[in-house]
């Protein structure tokens, strides 16, 4: 709708106190599938601030909580605004998650399809310094392997070598804490594999 025009005249501010008018936070879900495919369809696209405080308004309440798979809807809303703002994305969400504390398990499992197969490639590579920039867990052991994943099915194996330093380098401090773990073990194994070519 036309109408959504206004979301690109607003202040950070404005937008804000229109997404809570709208009640966008907790509108229904198939509802949020529509909204995301008419800001698909918006011209001119919205600038990173305002698609980084939908992203919040739209989904960061709703990922927190999940406590079982997303539904159908919320994936394709999901899907849809990640399509097209991937990078405000990770900013909001992938931040959020990764510093959330306890296990997350569906959050977790939600973040490692959104690497497999929502985000752009440059986005994964975001999300990787964005995993490395806060202190292991078991929890991030698959969302780091997923990002290998990816990496290796869309022929990106060259990371920027600072990227990989520090993956190297937080791999080794960390390998104390992990002795016991198969997951880190594997994921070792896969770095040293993908990216044999940088590390060597």
């Amino acid at each position: 709708p036309s109408e959504l025009s206004i979301l690109n005249n607003c202040s950070p501010g404005q937008l804000e106190g229109l997404c809570s008018f709208l009640q966008l936070s907790t509108c229904p879900e198939p509802f949020l599938v529509r909204f995301c495919s008419w800001l698909l369809a918006l011209t001119p696209d919205l600038s990173y601030t305002s698609a980084a405080i939908l992203a919040e308004q739209l989904f960061l309440r709703r990922v927190l909580s999940l406590t079982q798979p997303p539904s159908r809807h919320l994936m394709a809303a999901l899907t849809s605004f990640c399509s097209k703002y991937s990078r405000p994305f990770c900013r909001v969400l992938v931040a959020a998650v990764l510093q959330e504390p306890g296990e997350g398990a569906e959050q977790t499992k939600l973040m490692c399809e959104l690497v497999e197969e929502c985000l752009e490639p440059h986005s994964v590579q975001l999300v990787l310094s964005q995993i490395l920039e806060v202190p292991l867990s078991e929890k991030l052991l698959p969302v780091l392997q997923a990002v290998l994943g990816r990496q290796v099915r869309t022929h990106l194996e060259v990371l920027p070598p600072e990227l990989l330093d520090l993956l190297v380098l937080t791999l080794c401090q960390q390998a104390p804490a992990f002795s016991t773990s198969l997951s880190f073990a594997k994921l070792v194994t896969a770095v040293l594999t993908v990216y044999q070519s940088q590390v060597s």
